[in-house]
């Protein structure tokens, strides 16, 4: 094409916002933690492909199928200034102050999450665990949602800060802004047989024991979601198997404050017990739209050498003499067709539109849209293409 540029109009431009459920998977047995049911990749220079754990989801997703002998890991880094004193947050003052002037600050990829759990046999406000003090608030704050959540009720027996419980822990990296309502599915597994499962059925944060129909504790509330904070909570202290089996350092018939041990908490949880938690997350990503119009009797001319006849090389150089200098006229190439062989078909100006370039204020190129099929613009048709990008 030649350089044509056109100016979005002011109803050309459209700032939207889309709210996704991204949806995440925690399978957890023998100490090990499997996310959305992705198992180590082999590599050709590592064993783990990924470069984060089984259950982790890395940040940068750098260093990916690399190792420190072979390829060599990327690592951050930052030249020492003593003047701004610029380090990373990691980094002590006395790791700082024994790199060299104009030498290299170094960090570490990966970075990356899972989930955990803790488990509390005295209540969140146990001895030397802080884990209570700083969620009281929260959970007092939601009770508009359930008075389950009361962090101590003596009409609903509740007191959260002596009662045995365990918490599992979700970064925002797998919801986003919120854990969507209703979504929370907790399932507690012996030998691969269902013995509970948990529900967010009433959207608001109850986790109530749905399955199996009729089993002990059928119905009850078991625990609480703070969906905006990340969290699950888990109180409910009946028995869901007769037998026994080894549960947080002791011996004892399965319950749901021993769910998800072994889910990077350091606790050795019984081979026979597995656990399963589900949820969707609430994610916002901003997205713009943008019409970009073909009017009529513009973009129909290209500097594109498919653009003109086939062989037309004699023709390229410019005829020169000692008083003139004229550059020769080229055929451009005809586009329509016709039904008979002679006459051919009236010459129009024909172009097709393979890409749409867009520019700054600057004029500068910072995206480009291809088309999956080139589409065919003459100079009496109007096009107008909806160009559409996530930021």
């Amino acid at each position: 094409m030649s350089g044509y540029h056109h100016k979005f109009g002011i109803n050309d431009v459209f700032h939207n916002q889309l709210k996704t459920h991204p949806q995440s998977e925690f399978f957890i047995w023998d100490s090990r933690v499997f996310y959305n049911n992705k198992s180590e990749i082999t590599g050709a220079f590592t064993t783990n492909a990924g470069g984060v754990a089984t259950g982790y989801l890395s940040l940068y997703e750098m260093n990916v199928d690399r190792n420190s002998t072979d390829t060599g890991l990327i690592s951050p880094f930052i030249y020492k200034n003593a003047a701004t004193r610029i380090k990373f947050s990691t980094m002590t003052d006395v790791e700082y102050n024994g790199v060299p002037v104009s030498g290299t600050l170094t960090s570490s990829y990966n970075m990356s999450a899972s989930i955990g759990r803790q488990y509390f046999v005295s209540g969140l406000s146990g001895s030397s665990n802080y884990t209570g003090s700083a969620l009281r608030n929260t959970f007092d704050y939601y009770q508009v949602l359930s008075p389950r959540y009361a962090y101590s009720s003596s009409a609903l027996a509740i007191n959260k800060a002596s009662d045995a419980s365990c918490l599992m822990t979700i970064p925002s990296i797998f919801y986003g802004s919120s854990i969507k309502k209703g979504s929370v599915d907790l399932r507690f597994y012996i030998t691969g047989t269902l013995i509970g499962r948990l529900q967010d059925i009433n959207h608001n944060g109850e986790l109530i024991q749905t399955a199996p129909a009729g089993s002990t504790g059928s119905g009850s509330c078991a625990g609480m979601t703070l969906y905006n904070e990340g969290f699950v909570y888990l109180s409910g202290s009946w028995s869901l198997d007769t037998a026994t089996y080894t549960f947080d350092g002791g011996t004892s018939a399965p319950k749901w404050i021993h769910f998800g041990g072994g889910a990077n908490d350091g606790v050795t949880t019984d081979v026979s017990a597995s656990f399963n938690l589900a949820f969707s997350g609430t994610n916002y990503v901003p997205s713009i739209t943008m019409m970009a119009h073909a009017k009529k009797g513009e973009l129909n001319h290209s500097n594109n050498w498919s653009y003109l006849s086939y062989d037309q090389t004699s023709s390229l150089e410019p005829l020169t003499g000692s008083k003139s200098y004229r550059e020769q006229d080229l055929t451009i190439k005809n586009m329509v067709s016709s039904a008979y062989a002679d006459p051919v078909a009236t010459f129009q100006k024909t172009t097709y539109i393979s890409k749409i370039g867009i520019y700054d204020d600057d004029k500068n190129l910072i995206g480009i849209a291809s088309l999956a099929k080139p589409v065919k613009k003459t100079e009496e048709r109007d096009l107008t293409f909806k160009l559409k990008l996530d930021i």
